[in-house]
């Protein structure tokens, strides 16, 4: 591991040279290594481009983010397979354990480079707050980077817990890399003491494929619902209201617009992932995937198709039946990013990390469990579901209406929120986790154990990091 450490050192240096606006792996304008790497402004500029190109989990043909679309869906039930099912639509993880590991890992290492070399240049080297906002945008990276692996790897839902993130505060070298993994708590600390330095000093304005203090806020809402502590719900509801009240955003006016049409263009993309240059014309590309043309077919289940009953959205979210029903009975096109048959255009590339209507959906959790009031909830949930064009005639906005306790309006929120959110960040698989423990075997019966919330942490870890500690429970280390 420490061979794999070194070259994951020299990858990060040789990948932090690489991006610009335009492109995220554009060749670099300066090429110094180790620590004379960032020497001004417009290095690390370079260097922060490319702490994103490790954020995307690009390669100079596209970016990689379709994991983050896949595996949380697959584990909510929703996406599958199409030439029969694997583990993870049954909920066994055990092969998953490197999935978002490596990729969060070097994202972190890129980030905590950028903030070392700039750390280390005197204010006077930057226009105006240009310092801090570069340190801020890399400490997104580092946060968005650490909670993907607490909610993951990590026992997110018991604050108490000693099964944290294995938390990286600097860039990796042969000296540092033998570490422990921090508590629950730790983590969550930590996480949040960087976003609430981005929310200070992140720029209030970028292109929306680069972090804003509003991406911080947005972020920070997620990793307190999680959280659930005292005052957390509170919190979620004011950096609700701030964003809409403050922020550039607005809803887009239908649902299917933004995803078919204006992707990143769209104000109600608070940060996303733009496509490479050429990942248009990749054989593999994101696009292709959904559709037959790569080696790899990933559909809609029926649980999703079921889902969206009496919903207008059914028609373009779950397209016709796959012909491969011999292999995944039940299966129908994943057709929300891209109508059946489509070729790849950088709009069906694009991926989102964070939107408003998920800001919606969120607050709208935290009313209900803060003991607010149902009727603002459900005002907040029919908001999101007129823009996907329900009515009160449709029966999921009529379920919305007709839940009348706390806990039934949980579940409808999760509900909306999977129809809203399916195949994007995850944000479907974790509000079904947040439901009680009985009412998620009840919505998931494949998902008998806790255990079964987070996957292992690799085995490698162990082998070459042997203070890391404790496997996750219910994991073996062999």
């Amino acid at each position: 591991m420490k061979t794999l450490y070194k070259i994951l050192a020299v990858v990060v240096v040789i990948t932090a040279g690489y991006g610009c606006e335009k492109e995220l792996s554009a060749p670099p304008k300066n090429a110094k290594v180790e620590g004379n790497t960032i020497i001004d402004a417009p290095t690390s500029q370079i260097a922060l481009n490319g702490a994103y190109y490790n954020f995307a989990n690009a390669t100079n043909i596209k970016t990689g983010w379709q994991w983050h679309q896949i595996l949380p869906s697959t584990f909510a039930g929703y996406i599958g397979y199409g030439y029969g099912a694997g583990s993870n639509e049954s909920n066994i993880t055990t092969g998953n354990s490197g999935m978002y590991w490596e990729e969060s890992y070097r994202a972190l290492n890129a980030a905590n480079g950028v903030i070392a070399g700039v750390t280390a240049l005197p204010d006077a080297a930057f226009n105006g707050n240009r310092k801090k906002e570069v340190l801020a945008e890399a400490k997104f990276i580092r946060a968005y980077a650490h909670f993907k692996i607490l909610s993951y790897y990590a026992e997110w839902y018991k604050i108490n817990s000693t099964q944290g993130v294995l938390l990286r505060d600097e860039l990796s070298t042969l000296t540092n890399i033998l570490k422990k993994r921090s508590t629950v708590k730790e983590s969550y600390d930590f996480i949040l003491a960087d976003l609430d330095e981005v929310i200070a000093n992140g720029p209030a304005a970028n292109p929306n494929h680069y972090a804003t203090k509003w991406a911080a806020m947005a972020l920070k809402m997620r990793v307190l619902i999680n959280r659930g502590g005292t005052g957390d719900y509170t919190a979620v509801i004011q950096l609700a209201d701030n964003i809409t009240q403050n922020s550039p955003y607005v809803l887009e006016a239908s649902q299917q617009n933004l995803f078919r049409v204006a992707g990143l263009t769209s104000k109600e993309v608070i940060l996303g992932v733009k496509p490479q240059a050429l990942q248009t014309s990749d054989p593999y590309s994101k696009t292709r995937q959904y559709y037959p043309g790569a080696s790899s077919l990933y559909v809609a289940k029926q649980a999703l198709k079921d889902l969206f009953a009496g919903d207008p959205r059914q028609s373009w979210v779950v397209g016709p039946a796959t012909p491969y029903q011999q292999y995944s009975p039940n299966t129908y096109y994943f057709a929300k990013y891209v109508e059946t048959g489509t070729v790849p255009t950088v709009v069906t590339e694009t991926d989102y990390v964070l939107r408003l209507t998920e800001v919606y959906l969120l607050k709208a959790e935290a009313i209900v469990r803060s003991g607010g009031s149902l009727a603002d909830a459900r005002t907040l949930v029919h908001t999101i579901q007129q823009k996907g064009g329900l009515t009160p005639a449709n029966a999921p906005y009529a379920a919305v209406d007709a839940a009348a306790t706390p806990a039934d309006l949980l579940v409808q929120i999760y509900r909306e929120t999977s129809r809203s959110m399916v195949g994007e960040d995850g944000s479907e698989w974790m509000a079904l986790l947040r439901l009680p423990f009985e009412t998620v075997k009840v919505l998931r019966p494949t998902i008998t154990s806790q255990i079964q919330y987070i996957i292992p942490v690799p085995q490698t870890e162990f082998v070459y990091n042997p203070q890391f500690g404790e496997q996750n429970t219910g994991y073996s280390t062999n």
